[in-house]
């Protein structure tokens, strides 16, 4: 479990990476000495606007490849400026901006067959990865509670953002992978930051 004071560490690497970009037009290569950066851990940074919250952009690992300050500053520079489904982010929005940091279990399988999967998945506490051959999609367990989805929806979205049909998930070779998150944000631009409660 990562403690708040840690998750502070996270999201202000988040908010400063971006503003150096803008500053500098260059990655920002300087990361705090803290040891628990080095872990690999998979992480995800989400900009929203404020006080709307409207996603502005979403990006990040899935997998613990790459060390976890590398992994924070990587994808919030790529929510910023490279999701695709964005225009990049302009130095005016910053500070109507807030930003939201999910660091993520590693995803496993579940142990069921596929057509149980809307019995086994947890909206709250549940993110989910679709993937079948080179096509694959992945939401994050904040992301149904919000839309207010069943978890059949959520299976169903979680196939479209793949590229899949919806029902493709009822198939055993697609593979359906579970993983748990930990999300902080600011509560408001360069405010507190909260842990947020899915369930």
């Amino acid at each position: 479990m990562l403690s708040l004071k840690r998750a502070e560490v996270l999201v202000a690497l988040s908010r400063k990476s971006i503003s150096f970009f803008f500053e500098k037009r260059s990655l920002r290569s300087e990361i705090p000495s803290n040891s628990f950066l080095n872990e690999k851990l998979g992480v995800f940074v989400t900009l929203s606007s404020f006080p709307e919250k409207e996603l502005r952009g979403c990006i990040g690992f899935a997998m613990p490849v790459i060390p976890l300050g590398k992994a924070v500053v990587t994808a919030a520079l790529a929510a910023a400026f490279e999701d695709p489904r964005f225009e990049p982010l302009q130095k005016q929005e910053l500070s109507r901006i807030v930003v939201e940091v999910s660091v993520l279990s590693k995803p496993q399988k579940f142990n069921a067959p596929n057509s149980q999967l809307p019995l086994r998945i947890i909206v709250g506490k549940h993110g989910l990865i679709v993937s079948d051959g080179f096509q694959s999609g992945l939401l994050l367990p904040q992301v149904p509670v919000e839309w207010g989805w069943s978890s059949l929806q959520f299976l169903e979205q979680c196939c479209l953002k793949a590229g899949l049909p919806k029902n493709a998930w009822k198939s055993e070779s697609v593979k359906v992978e579970f993983f748990e998150a930990q999300v902080f944000g600011e509560e408001r631009p360069e405010g507190k930051v909260v842990e947020e409660k899915l369930v």
